[in-house]
């Protein structure tokens, strides 16, 4: 065992896994998966090669002061294997060279572990990096998957992830698995006389029991308990009357009959972005969160757009800023306790990745977070969509366009 003796969850782990050659860690962000994971690459004696697959900012980050996960294990020892690679799952399948150069490392190797963290990756059986890494699973004796969320929460997903780990455990084609374990309805929509389409949407599930039944040797789950709080704030900002008016300008350009008659999510993201933009530069946030943030050095910034980024790089030079969707995965923050949102999201699984960057397992202090909240009905809309943890796509099933007319 490496370092400082492992947590009791993460022993429980440990223990559970040790005896397989292929294994889940369902565990919550922020537990430490990738400390049990070296453990158990390291109970295996003379391998000769490790292969690490993750996002590729957890390898290597965009800012030089955050920890990459080839520092996190170096922290715990480092593998003990004769060589060791890590690879973001973006470069497996967009680089053709660097894939086959992997495939070639992975077939000449007598005895190889390979480990894909943040798993949920892996799905789409279409996709080519769910291909390309079901191939390289073929090569591999011993195998881990990462992730931070539970089993069902996608459901369909975990088929290609136990594809990947072992066939045998499921020992069922997708179509199987989904008939199996997805409850589902098709809608059909036809325009014209001839022509028609047709989309499936998954409505619950069933018969999880058999499905533990035939998982459940491989994985380990747990949830995140610390003995330290997570505590929110919200301040609320005006904006300027230049702000308010191009906010009113792209709204009725957007909010018109025609527009709303043809409203899709991708529309609505559109105009909300727009929207957003206009104001993401509001001189009174920078002001709210300067009288806010007790220490710099200490604080991790979130941003949407890369002027207000920007922005608060030169209004807070010792501060982490990040983008949501590079920065809010994978990454350990925990010496960084206090949070800004600078700009608000609809995005509700990005906000909840962004709180375990620093809310994790090893943190000493209370987390703070604050939200920045402007006077118009867009920042109000985020901001309660987010308490109730719906994202874009539910919300506008729930809506009328009239109705959503009057909220922004």
């Amino acid at each position: 065992m490496s370092g400082l003796e492992l947590l009791p969850k993460q022993q429980q782990a440990f223990t559970k896994l040790l005896e397989n050659k292929v294994g889940a860690l369902f565990m919550k962000m922020g537990t430490g998966k990738t400390r049990v994971a070296l453990e158990l690459v390291n109970a295996v004696s003379d391998l000769d090669l490790v292969v690490w697959v993750a996002p590729l900012r957890t390898i290597k980050p965009l800012n030089d002061s955050t920890c990459s996960v080839i520092d996190e294990v170096s922290k715990w020892g480092g593998f003990k294997a004769d060589n060791v690679v890590f690879i973001g799952v973006e470069t497996i399948q967009s680089s053709d060279r660097q894939y086959l150069d992997l495939y070639k490392r992975m077939e000449q190797s007598q005895k190889c572990f390979l480990i894909v963290d943040e798993s949920i990756k892996i799905k789409n059986a279409e996709a080519k990096r769910t291909k390309r890494l079901l191939e390289l699973s073929k090569m591999a004796e011993f195998k881990l998957i990462l992730n931070g969320e539970p089993i069902t929460k996608d459901l369909l997903d975990i088929w290609a992830q136990f594809e990947f780990l072992d066939p045998e455990i499921l020992h069922m084609r997708q179509d199987e698995f989904k008939n199996t374990f997805c409850k589902y309805t098709t809608i059909t929509k036809r325009f014209g006389g001839y022509k028609q389409y047709s989309k499936e949407f998954i409505t619950g599930y069933e018969n999880i029991d058999y499905l533990y039944s035939l998982i459940g040797e491989y994985v380990y789950e747990c949830d995140l308990e610390l003995n330290v709080e997570q505590i929110f704030e919200t301040k609320n900002y005006s904006l300027s009357d230049e702000e308010k008016q191009e906010y009113q300008f792209l709204k009725e350009k957007y909010l018109d009959n025609e527009r709303l008659l043809a409203m899709n999510n991708n529309i609505f993201l559109e105009m909300t972005q727009k929207m957003q933009h206009g104001y993401c530069c509001n001189q009174e946030k920078v002001k709210l969160a300067r009288e806010w943030i007790k220490d710099e050095a200490k604080t991790i910034i979130f941003c949407k757009y890369i002027a207000s980024a920007e922005l608060c790089k030169k209004a807070f030079p010792k501060a982490l800023v990040l983008n949501y969707k590079t920065g809010s995965l994978g990454l350990n923050l925990q010496d960084r306790p206090y949070t800004v949102y600078f700009d608000q999201t609809f995005d509700w699984g990005d906000v909840v990745q962004s709180q375990h960057r620093n809310y994790r397992t090893g943190q000493e202090h209370d987390c703070r977070y604050l939200r920045l909240i402007g006077n118009v009905g867009l920042e109000k809309l985020m901001f309660e969509n987010n308490k109730k943890k719906i994202g874009t796509a539910e919300y506008l099933k729930k809506i009328s366009k009239n109705e959503l007319n009057k909220i922004i």
